[in-house]
């Protein structure tokens, strides 16, 4: 069977890098063919943070870190080629999420801003590269986010079976995929998971993130920050919705502080924070589910996936590598999936997840090299 191959790229809220990933979709199920992560050098991720929290950023910084990015991107694109010795030609496209810098979907003029130019993406690999896919949406009346939901349908259904998809990226995402096919799949934000978790380390451990969980089952869950924090109006609102940096920082985690509490306390309640706002969410909105299917970084996480085992007891939980396919590479192969769909002319958003009026076909396509 001749193959079918894409790369998708994906960085995410947590803005700790680039996964690469290339994908074969010629078989029945996509098949992973090779892997890369390129971690952000440190001025480039503190450049990041910084546009993406200030509320007026400098647009001559924002202009230039669009450029940088989309270099960073197109190396990675490369090096990832180069690792699995296959040539530009063999690939029909890229399919590049771009980095989330603001995310504000209401409003009289909802928007929301990925950038990592893809015109530099194209022109550097010479490969088609589809990028920019949520703004169509909220064009849509949508939410632009989450999509991935639609390929996780496409990948984790089973008729018979009720079943939630669980991202643990920096905000944490279900998908509830029902035990007919011809059901709608909901989904949405749920609200922070590693963000929060990975910038309270950062500050107190020099450390990226809580290898493990382990400094977090080390502390005490304080029970009145945790009331305050749980009091936030997102997590009281219906779907559909999504969220971001925007909402849940280190200032509006600070906002609830004395400044008194333990450090290592304070992660624990923020371990805690995720895990019952994802059960929460799941018990309102899929109490029949029987399955969790988890992906995204926060497996590693060893802690969290205890406490959302104990949580969420009697259905099972379990990560996605369980199911076929890598918890890192997951939202990777989302982008290269609907980057896929975007060149078959075919829809990459649910309505029923986004809130969009219709379904519509997702992102721009900048060609490659002729």
């Amino acid at each position: 069977m001749a193959e079918e191959l894409y790369i998708g790229l994906m960085s995410g809220t947590s803005m700790d890098g680039i996964d690469a990933v290339l994908v074969d979709f010629a078989g029945a199920r996509p098949r992973t063919c090779a892997t890369y992560h390129q971690p952000y050098p440190q001025a480039l991720r503190s450049a990041l943070l910084s546009v993406s929290h200030a509320a007026a950023p400098d647009l001559h910084q924002l202009a230039q870190l669009d450029i940088e990015l989309g270099e960073h991107y197109a190396a990675c694109v490369e090096m990832l080629l180069r690792t699995s010795e296959r040539s530009t030609e063999e690939i029909r496209a890229v399919g590049s999420h771009g980095q989330t810098i603001r995310h504000h979907p209401h409003g009289a003029f909802p928007y929301t801003l990925q950038i990592g130019d893809p015109n530099v993406i194209a022109e550097r690999t010479g490969i088609a590269t589809v990028a920019d896919f949520r703004r169509r949406d909220i064009a849509a009346g949508g939410q632009g986010a989450p999509l991935v939901p639609a390929f996780h349908a496409a990948l984790f259904h089973r008729p018979g079976q009720v079943r939630t998809v669980l991202n643990l990226g920096g905000i944490a995402n279900i998908s509830i995929l029902s035990a007919t096919a011809d059901a709608d799949v909901s989904g949405f934000d749920t609200g922070p998971a590693n963000v929060l978790l990975d910038g309270w380390a950062a500050r107190h451990l020099d450390a990226a993130y809580d290898a493990d969980g382990h400094w977090a089952a080390g502390g005490e869950v304080l029970p009145e920050l945790l009331r305050h924090l749980l009091a936030d109006d997102y997590f009281r609102l219906p779907p559909p919705k999504s969220t971001g940096r925007e909402l849940f920082n280190l200032p509006w985690l600070e906002r609830h502080l004395s400044g008194t509490e333990p450090a290592r306390d304070v992660q624990a309640t923020l371990l805690e924070l995720t895990a019952q706002s994802v059960a929460a969410a799941i018990r309102s909105y899929a109490a029949e589910c029987n399955q969790i299917i988890v992906c995204g970084g926060g497996v590693r996480n060893g802690a969290l996936m205890r406490r959302l085992v104990a949580l969420l007891q009697p259905a099972q939980v379990g990560s996605s590598a369980e199911y076929g396919i890598d918890p890192q590479w997951v939202e990777a192969t989302a982008f290269a999936w609907l980057a896929r769909q975007t060149l078959e002319h075919k829809p990459g958003n649910l309505p029923s997840v986004t809130g969009a009026r219709r379904p519509v076909i997702l992102g721009g396509i900048y060609p490659g090299i002729l």
